[in-house]
């Protein structure tokens, strides 16, 4: 049988361990349970290792974010999956199970996720992830279940195990193998959609990514990192930086000049809100790309680049003008 590492990155995150970490080792028994702390200054370690010594502890002299923490533990951690979890997310009796056999069973899926559900609203899908994600055109996210900041019910409606373009760095098992040879997060993602990233190269050289319906987490959602400026910077820094690797050659600057007209709309939005900080942080954003872009040759490390990498071509379109709330309303071609 595969074995299993189940993996938590933690920062300054006691309460949090405090509150899911016996939940996780309870329903977990099947994997070996290790913390990859960030260099923490609130004693996480300690009580785990007082209070938890079956857990196995990676301690990192500072915090190398979300990317840089795992790239660096995940290297003293020996498992033929690893189940890479948030410390805000509760994990519920038999999550894990469903994800692993289907691992086991299809060689050429690579990385599962469970459906996850919202913590304090447990009928409903949660932000990050929920029923399994795609992109647009653009390079947007959403997800089956959710859309923008749109979260459905739960009604069972996407249970089927289907394909899907991303799996929530929330909650998801990858082959230990196949995280190696795609060389991990990118550390310069620091946090946020360092698994989109990583999801969409995977995608690109034909193995395949799904959603288990028959495993479902909850996850607190904002815990880790709460809304702020530094937030809304890694966001639009990141999207640019991750259609810059991954994107088709034929729609490189094409695309990349509509996310950069698209981020100046929402930082005007954002100056009618009299909320400058975030328009300063999607400023700033830019121009940290832009050092990227120029140093780094666009990034682009391989020659791999499919053109069937979106499901819908504008996301925004389709939500806010033709008010497509569910994901179900989305026709699943690509036009």
């Amino acid at each position: 049988m595969k074995s299993v590492a189940l993996v938590l990155l933690n920062y300054n995150g006691l309460e949090l361990l405090k509150k899911f970490l016996p939940t996780a080792i309870e329903n977990s028994k099947e994997a070996k349970l290790v913390l990859i702390d960030n260099g923490s200054t609130d004693d996480s370690v300690d009580w785990v290792s007082k209070n938890h010594p079956e857990v196995d502890c990676i301690e990192l002299n500072s915090n190398l974010g979300y990317a840089g923490g795992y790239n660096e533990g995940l290297k003293n951690v020996k498992a033929d999956y690893y189940a890479l979890v948030n410390t805000d997310i509760e994990l519920t009796a038999d999550w894990l199970s469903p994800l692993r056999k289907y691992l086991d069973l299809h060689s050429n899926t690579v990385v599962v996720q469970p459906h996850i559900l919202d913590h304090s609203k447990r009928t409903h899908f949660e932000y990050a992830g929920a029923a399994g994600g795609y992109i647009d055109s653009l390079g947007i996210p959403f997800c089956r279940g959710r859309i923008f900041n749109h979260c459905e019910e739960d009604k069972g409606q996407y249970n089927e195990t289907v394909p899907i373009f991303w799996a929530s760095g929330a909650c998801f098992l990858i082959r230990s193998n196949i995280f190696w040879e795609f060389n991990g997060f990118d550390n310069r993602f620091f946090a946020h959609q360092e698994e989109i990233d990583l999801c969409w190269r995977i995608f690109n050289h034909g193995h395949t990514i799904k959603a288990i319906g028959n495993s479902k987490v909850f996850h607190v959602g904002g815990a880790t990192l709460p809304p702020s400026p530094k937030k809304i910077f890694l966001n639009h820094r990141n999207s640019l930086l991750m259609c810059a690797k991954n994107l088709p050659e034929t729609r490189l600057y094409n695309t990349l000049f509509k996310k950069l007209v698209l981020d100046g709309l929402i930082g005007v939005a954002y100056l009618f809100q009299f909320n400058f900080s975030a328009t300063l942080a999607i400023i700033k954003a830019h121009f940290a790309f832009y050092k990227m872009f120029r140093s780094n040759n666009l990034l682009r490390k391989s020659s791999n680049h499919s053109t069937r990498y979106f499901l819908r071509k504008n996301i925004f379109t389709d939500y806010f003008l033709l008010r497509r709330l569910n994901f179900k309303d989305l026709n699943n071609n690509y036009k």
